[in-house]
């Protein structure tokens, strides 16, 4: 479902894939090669929502803003897990935001950085460049070059838009 809110409409190249099901509204603005998967919400009826190139928000994530206070930027080739939740913060370039992790207000992740599955990012967090954070409150826990993960956000989001190009062909 692809909805305006309020005169604004989603800007969604045509390059991008939205499954059946998903959800956008309003005023979001999507880069090339992005991917919105199934029962996924990016909702920006209360603030604007901008996502860069290479973006994969799956299946059941959300994506909101907080009313005239916080929209939410993402960069580019960043994955927003499976039930993930970010909500009017900043996340730079080169991200992985872990399976139902929650990403709060105002918060910054930059760039190269991991959010692990299920944690939870308070607000106003500043998350390091190139490192992991996980736990409740979430807190880092590794530098991201001393890891097994530094290769796997570039690997997420690229098979991202490969499974993305299976979808758009049956589609068609």
């Amino acid at each position: 479902m692809i909805l305006s809110v309020r005169g604004k409409s989603p800007e969604i190249p045509e390059d991008c894939f939205v499954a059946p099901n998903a959800t956008i509204v309003g005023e979001v603005k999507m880069g090339n090669a992005c991917s919105v998967w199934f029962n996924a919400v990016v909702r920006g009826d209360v603030h604007s929502i901008e996502m860069g190139n290479k973006v994969n928000v799956q299946d059941g994530a959300i994506i909101h803003c907080t009313y005239q206070k916080h929209p939410t930027k993402i960069g580019n080739n960043v994955s927003i897990g499976h039930n993930a939740i970010v909500h009017g913060c900043t996340i730079h370039d080169n991200v992985l935001i872990g399976m139902g992790a929650i990403v709060m207000d105002n918060c910054v992740v930059e760039s190269n950085s991991i959010i692990a599955a299920g944690a939870v990012v308070t607000q106003n967090t500043r998350v390091e460049s190139g490192s992991i954070y996980a736990g409740v409150p979430a807190k880092k826990v590794k530098e991201i070059n001393q890891s097994d993960f530094a290769g796997e956000i570039d690997r997420i989001s690229t098979n991202y838009v490969m499974y993305s190009s299976w979808f758009k062909e049956e589609i068609r």
